[in-house]
């Protein structure tokens, strides 16, 4: 018989009773029955009960043993009385009478966090003792879940033609809208390697190189500020990248890998077949994000013209200022001032002065009346208009924000989604995808200063000659995928003329000098001959936590780091020996204060 086991604790069945077994695991639960021990013992695969009595040999050793103890355990397989059958697991007709045991990992002191029974603990604590934490079922479940959406995706990139590639982890640096984590070279004292923030210049030399419908189940390094959806340090993204290629074709191979992978592990959740192109601008005004969340049917509206001179003075006078609008969320079932308040107060959370509002009741008379500040300032004619233009009617509402549209757009979204909440509007259970594109090529920072507003690499539509003009008014052939409100995918069709990219780096701030400098191969790439070719690539950590139906991505890495970019069960950062820095000829000077 094998050393340690010769079945897992999810393979014996009834058909297996009488059978002498061998099985390993963990000590998961011990019930102690007046004389008679019942442990469930876990592995990777599953659980299996087993039982001991005084009349063992081994009762003593089992005695001793407490949760999450590691043992081997020599016994018989029996059938559990009909009554005690658990229908629950695969393993749940039998037991295992012990007549022997081996304790091959005992635990030390204390548990610093329960694996038997789920319970919620400090994620500082989790994170601590992450190897603890991911014993539980449902963490142990999620990785599984990201192990065989992985392997999927591979199945089906290799299936549509795809070859997978492998690209540098230690390269040059690269402005890709994040900061680089810095790799100084013992061998070169006073230089740096960079980790990639992605692949993205090595996969277009592989499409210059003669390769084509390339995949990398990529790591990525940007040093980012944490959100619950991002990684602060390193995640994983499918990408993949294609030649001869335009926009469209880009869509029409990506489609079916993500909606097979959604249909796969969405758990029986619909994934809606039809992904709607959106630009970003009609992004931005519908929803106020360019990862628009679909399952929430309403749609914000410019409704500038119905306060443009009107007695709302607030509104009124903000619309004299060039570049200013007002928009309306249309709040359907939303039309009673309780919600109306309450939803004011969220956008005075949000950092607002609050929103402006109108709903619609049943006036004394019975005949539809509008009601609210905003009501008694603009007449019912302006107000009628206002219902007309939404779409409304009796019992419904909508709020009403004005400025400069960058100013609010985002609060906007926010509010839009915590509406769609409320109301209970949001559709539950199904994914819905949108192509977001025509993302602006460039945009103005705090400064004032032209910069991209996207990935640098993405083709200007119009190419050179669409460069020449106002660069706020060029649109890149640049597209997201968004889902249920996250930002799923992002890529490009991409520039391949060098004198287009020394344009596009121009208008940007970066002389030739600097461009060769910094994609010095990529530039000399593109004068020996190189194909037309896009792609984009796909957070898998994201994708991960959409199937699992989590909200933070913690949940679905197996070795997270914590919300200040730390590693708190292996000790990163940590501080350099000295004879690092001197090797890599590198002071620490003090934190300024």
């Amino acid at each position: 018989m094998h050393a340690y086991r010769s079945h897992t604790c999810a393979q014996l069945t009834a058909a297996d009773a009488g059978a002498d077994v061998r099985l390993s695991g963990w000590v998961h639960r011990v019930r102690d029955h007046g004389g008679v021990l019942f442990i469930d013992l876990r592995d990777h695969y599953g659980m299996t009960q087993i039982l001991c009595d005084g009349d063992s040999p081994a009762f003593a050793a089992l005695e001793k043993v407490r949760a999450e103890f590691v043992i081997r355990i020599d016994g018989t397989v029996k059938l559990r009385d009909a009554s005690l059958i658990n229908p629950k697991i695969p393993t749940g007709e039998i037991e295992v009478y012990v007549r022997g045991v081996e304790v091959l990992g005992p635990v030390e002191g204390d548990l610093p966090l329960p694996v038997f029974g789920e319970l919620d603990y400090p994620e500082e604590t989790r994170l601590t003792y992450r190897f603890l934490d991911l014993r539980r079922e449902s963490l142990h479940n999620k990785m599984m879940l990201r192990s065989n959406v992985v392997r999927s995706i591979r199945n089906r990139m290799w299936d549509a033609g795809f070859n997978e590639f492998q690209t540098p982890i230690i390269t040059a640096s690269s402005p890709e809208g994040a900061r680089d984590f810095l790799v100084p070279s013992r061998l070169h004292p006073g230089k740096f390697y960079a980790l990639p923030q992605a692949p993205q210049q090595f996969k277009q030399l592989i499409m210059v190189a003669g390769f084509d419908r390339y995949f990398q189940i990529a790591p990525c390094f940007r040093d980012e500020d944490p959100r619950a959806d991002r990684s602060p340090t390193d995640f994983y993204q499918l990408d993949v990248e294609m030649s001869f290629v335009e926009q469209e074709d880009v869509f029409a191979a990506v489609q079916p890998v993500i909606q097979g992978l959604f249909e796969e592990f969405g758990k029986g959740r619909p994934v809606d077949p039809n992904w709607p192109r959106i630009a970003y601008r009609d992004s931005m005004l519908w929803y106020g994000s360019d990862k628009p969340d679909l399952r929430n049917p309403i749609k914000m509206q410019v409704v500038s013209e119905h306060f443009a001179g009107s007695g709302f003075a607030i509104f009124a006078k903000l619309l004299e200022n060039e570049g200013t609008e007002i928009r309306a969320i249309p709040a359907p079932t939303g039309g009673s001032r309780k919600f109306c308040d309450r939803m004011n107060a969220f956008a005075q959370s949000q950092g607002l002065p609050g929103m402006g509002y109108i709903f619609w009741r049943k006036g004394d008379d019975g005949a539809m009346e509008a009601a609210g500040p905003l009501a008694k300032n603009i007449g019912p004619e302006r107000t009628e208009a206002i219902r007309v233009q939404l779409g409304l009617g009796e019992g419904d509402a909508a709020f009403f924000l004005g400025g400069k549209p960058e100013q609010f757009e985002a609060v906007a979204g926010r509010a839009r989604n915590e509406i769609g909440r409320e109301l209970g509007l949001t559709e539950e259970g199904v994914f819905r995808f949108a192509w977001i594109v025509d993302f602006p090529m460039f945009e103005k920072d705090d400064e004032g200063k032209i910069d991209f507003s996207h990935n640098p690499f993405s083709m200007p539509q119009g190419g050179l000659e669409a460069l020449n003009g106002d660069p706020l008014k060029v649109y890149a052939y640049q597209y997201d995928l968004a889902c249920n409100g996250y930002e799923l995918i992002s890529g490009g069709i991409r520039n391949h003329t060098p004198e287009i990219m020394y344009k596009a780096f121009e208008i940007a701030g970066y002389p030739n000098s600097e461009v060769d400098k910094r994609f010095g191969g990529m530039v000399k790439a593109f004068k020996y001959g190189a194909p037309p070719h896009g792609g984009c690539a796909m957070g898998i950590d994201r994708a991960v936590m959409l199937l699992a139906d989590e909200v933070n991505i913690r949940e679905v890495i197996m070795f997270p780091m914590n919300q200040r970019a730390e590693d708190l069960m292996m000790g990163a950062p940590s501080e350099p020996l000295n004879e690092q820095l001197r090797e890599l000829r590198l002071r620490v000077l003090p934190k300024e204060a």
